[in-house]
């Protein structure tokens, strides 16, 4: 069975802003926000958000941006040993008392949030974390809940949600769902 295309590039574009206006509703602004994505395409997404929450805040506002890291805390190593290391890229003024926002395309599980809110633990101590998600499958193995939602899709376990950014896969913003990979 092909994919099925769920979310074109302007559905993306248009889940971005709403989640950025949610932050900032949210947050009551974006002073003490700071955006961490989680790699590959949580950066991306990341960088994103902060561009729309600076536009929509306006007079030069800046939202720290960076990227969270976390192969080495994921619990499921033993099973998959080899991994590319991401980059864990923390901004100026680092995440202490600030409202961090975990920033990912993709929550399923929740594994991987539970490995990033055990990296932030060894970063710092922030005020708030907050996590903002492009889709959200279900499935949840973890007591883990997205604050801001792009798409809720309810699937099957047997069935694949692919995201494709731009940045990093050179074709037009899409998520599709396919059939799981063998």
């Amino acid at each position: 069975m092909p994919a099925r295309e769920v979310l074109d590039a302007s559905d993306v574009a248009r889940s971005l802003t709403r989640i950025a206006h949610e932050i900032l509703e949210r947050n009551h602004g974006s002073e003490a926000v700071t955006l961490l994505g989680i790699p590959t395409r949580g950066a991306p997404l990341a960088r994103r958000l902060a561009a729309r929450i600076a536009a929509a805040e306006g007079a030069g506002r800046q939202v720290p941006v960076g990227s969270l890291d976390v192969t080495m805390y994921r619990d499921d190593l033993r099973d998959h040993p080899t991994r590319t290391l991401g980059r864990t890229d923390l901004p100026e003024p680092g995440i202490d008392g600030r409202v961090v926002v975990l920033v990912d395309d993709v929550l399923y599980s929740g594994r991987t949030i539970r490995a990033a809110l055990d990296a932030i633990g060894d970063l710092g101590r922030p005020a708030a974390v907050q996590l903002a998600v492009l889709v959200d499958r279900g499935h949840r193995e973890l007591p883990i809940r997205a604050d801001f939602v792009g798409k809720n899709l309810p699937t099957s376990s047997a069935e694949r949600v692919d995201v494709r950014l731009e940045e990093i896969d050179g074709t037009p913003d899409s998520v599709s769902i396919g059939e799981a990979r063998a």
